[in-house]
């Protein structure tokens, strides 16, 4: 038994379940007799609602954690030298792919049996903002084992402070193109783009996925209810042909016992009518 093991059991549980299977875990390193190991466990904190779903996306798609991740990273290169169009863009697409990783949460989290409400799901929003902007809370979020929900900081500081400030260029001095910055900058912006776009590419084909198997589980959950309709059809009917299974038996049985003593009866009549034949034949013939 490790911390990391215990802690990515853990943190897979759905948070009701948690503390149960926290204390659980406390007693066995102690009985195991590591005391050091059970105070580490007994320190690790329940998740929030939103925490588990945002730790559920990541155990559950974790196809899309790289692209997100790589897609933080080209943006806060990109945030230092954008200028205003290029960064509403990167934003549309930024927003657009938080949404719907937010959305598939929600599902995930409707399909583990723990439904979540939008307040919680703008919270998971909260979280994947802040994936974008800071390269710790990208990490903290890709360990899966969050126990909040992460805040955004707005205006991508991590690439703020490695910005350099602009000197005025002066009166006298003509302003002249500095060719490697133009370079730089075209750079990042296409490493942006792509980074982004192969995002894109791939959240399109997780949805895809997860909407075919969706359907599949709707499918199967109908298929299962005809089934179960099915099912719950021939139970009556078999029971209603092991009563008339009973009733024939007993009726069985007793036609049996009524054809024994009829026969018997027969036997007794045929016994009388030979005694009486006999008696007849001697005096007709005296």
């Amino acid at each position: 038994m490790d911390l990391d093991a215990v802690a990515d059991e853990l943190y897979a549980l759905r948070p009701e379940d948690f503390t149960a299977a926290r204390a659980s875990a406390v007693a066995a390193a102690r009985t195991a007799g590591d005391r050091e190991l059970a105070e580490r466990i007994g320190a690790l904190r329940k998740p929030s609602l939103a925490a588990w779903a945002g730790n559920l996306l990541v155990r559950s798609r974790p196809g899309e954690v790289e692209p997100l991740l790589r897609l933080g990273e080209g943006l806060r290169r990109a945030h230092q030298d954008l200028d205003g169009t290029q960064l509403r863009e990167l934003s549309r697409r930024q927003h657009a792919l938080i949404r719907a990783l937010s959305a598939q949460a929600r599902q995930l989290a409707k399909e583990a049996g723990h439904p979540i409400g939008e307040s919680v799901q703008r919270e998971v929003e909260t979280t994947l903002h802040a994936v974008l902007a800071d390269p710790d809370a990208a990490q903290a979020w890709a360990s899966g084992r969050l126990t909040k929900p992460l805040s955004a900081t707005v205006g991508f500081p991590a690439a703020a402070e490695g910005a350099r400030p602009q000197r005025p260029t002066p009166p006298e001095a003509p302003a002249r193109p500095d060719r490697k910055a133009d370079e730089q900058r075209r750079r990042r912006l296409a490493e942006a783009r792509r980074d982004a776009e192969e995002a894109e590419r791939e959240l399109r084909t997780r949805k895809d996925e997860a909407a075919a198997a969706g359907q599949a589980a709707e499918e199967a959950k109908r298929q299962v209810e005809r089934l179960q309709r099915r099912v719950d059809e021939l139970t009556g009917e078999l029971e209603r042909t092991r009563g008339e299974h009973q009733q024939a038996r007993f009726a069985e049985r007793s036609a049996r016992e009524r054809a024994r003593e009829a026969d018997r009866r027969l036997r007794e009549a045929d016994r009388r009518a030979t005694t009486a034949a006999a008696r007849l034949d001697r005096l007709t013939s005296s």
